[in-house]
C-alpha cells in the first residue's frame, strides 16, 4: 500500500477561514488534522460499504 498524499485546495470566506484556524489553534491542532476528520467522518457517514472497502485499512481512525 502506498502512502502518497493528495493536495485538495478549497476557496473559503477569509473571515470564516480566520476563525477556523484560531479554533484549530486553541484546540493545539493544525486546520489540515481538522479537515482530514471531517473528510473521514464524511466518509463513514455517507460511504457506501463498496467505497468503505477501498479505504486503506486503519485509516479512519488516522490523520
Amino acid at each position: 500500500m502506498e502512502n502518497r498524499t493528495a493536495r485538495l485546495s478549497i476557496l473559503i470566506d477569509p473571515v470564516k477561514k480566520e476563525i477556523f484556524e484560531e479554533i484549530c489553534r486553541l484546540h493545539d491542532l493544525t486546520p489540515s488534522q481538522v479537515v482530514r476528520q471531517m473528510i473521514r467522518e464524511f466518509i463513514h457517514s455517507r460511504g457506501s460499504p463498496d467505497q468503505m472497502a477501498r479505504m486503506p485499512r486503519g485509516r479512519l481512525s488516522q490523520d
